[in-house]
């Protein structure tokens, strides 16, 4: 594609569409540029709403695959991929999965987390070699992310995962994307043109942010990471998680704080069990037995459980 090719189809794209109207907003006292920023961020939940039947239908489809032993790989360049990566990044610690459960794959690799990777966003076959070492199975999840729908990279992966069977979401800022055409579930969350010419970190990065936090959260509740709201499969890796898990067996069980602690000591600081135990009045090995039983879903687990 010639540089005349790709400045018109910019130029043909909401994302990067100019606003005469604030071409003098660098004149603005802050207060005012503060209040006009807040005002166009404000626009981005509405935007996502639109999109709520295609992000549940991608969600149950990718929980179905996941419930099987399969990965959420998140797939982007630049803002987009940075996006991926942290969601990626937060599940672990958040739901207790394995770091390969939830992938993000960024245009250029880590080096791409904090400096610009020369050329790495407009590679599809960088894209198939970053997909082809993870080995892709049916069961799998790849989510191109790319505000403006088409990036080389993010469209390479959907189309290389597509051909290798695996579950593909499209997720633009676009509308008529070809990352939403090339994917099975196509998803376009249109929030206009930026208050900064073609700054897609900005109101596309966060409903982008919005987007992913839905996939992989609702996900996690569907695969029964959570007990009503409650984040029962959090790592306590820190001083922080560890009260903090303290705090989510008390709400779950009204127990006394030194019921917790034998608890919790005797399931091995799993939250979910030593819930378990403490509802169902059961030791920590049963309490593991029926929670494996259950696929570990508690309120299945506590269905079962002897009564």
């Amino acid at each position: 594609m010639t540089s005349h090719d790709l400045r018109s189809q910019l130029a043909s794209l909401t994302t990067e569409a100019f606003r005469p109207e604030l071409a003098d907003i660098d004149r603005l006292p802050t207060p005012d540029l503060a209040r006009l920023m807040n005002a166009e961020d404000a626009a981005v939940p509405t935007a996502v709403a639109r999109r709520l039947p295609e992000i549940s239908a991608a969600i149950d489809a990718v929980a179905a695959r996941m419930a099987r032993g399969g990965r959420l790989i998140y797939a982007g360049a630049g803002t987009a991929g940075r996006l991926g990566v942290l969601d990626a990044s937060e599940c672990p610690p958040t739901f207790n999965t394995d770091p390969a459960q939830v992938v993000g794959l960024i245009a250029g690799g880590p080096t791409a987390m904090v400096t610009s990777v020369e050329g790495a966003e407009d590679s599809t076959e960088l894209a198939r070699q970053d997909l082809d070492a993870l080995k892709l199975t049916p069961d799998d999840t790849v989510v191109g992310i790319s505000a403006s729908g088409r990036t080389p990279y993010a469209i390479g992966a959907v189309a290389h995962a597509r051909a290798q069977g695996a579950l593909t979401i499209g997720l633009a800022c676009n509308e008529h994307s070809a990352l939403a055409a090339a994917a099975e579930h196509g998803i376009e969350v249109v929030v206009g043109p930026e208050l900064i010419t073609g700054s897609t970190r900005l109101k596309a990065g966060t409903a982008q942010k919005l987007v992913l936090n839905m996939l992989s959260t609702i996900t996690m509740i569907r695969l029964g990471k959570t007990y009503g709201n409650l984040m029962v499969d959090v790592r306590a890796s820190n001083d922080k998680l560890r009260a903090r898990s303290r705090r989510i067996v008390s709400l779950a069980t009204g127990a006394a704080d030194d019921e917790i602690e034998r608890a919790l000591a005797e399931s091995g600081g799993e939250v979910k069990n030593a819930i378990l135990a403490l509802l169902a009045d059961v030791d920590g090995p049963t309490a593991a037995r029926l929670l494996e039983e259950s696929g570990g879903h508690l309120r299945a687990a506590l269905a079962h459980a002897p009564r």
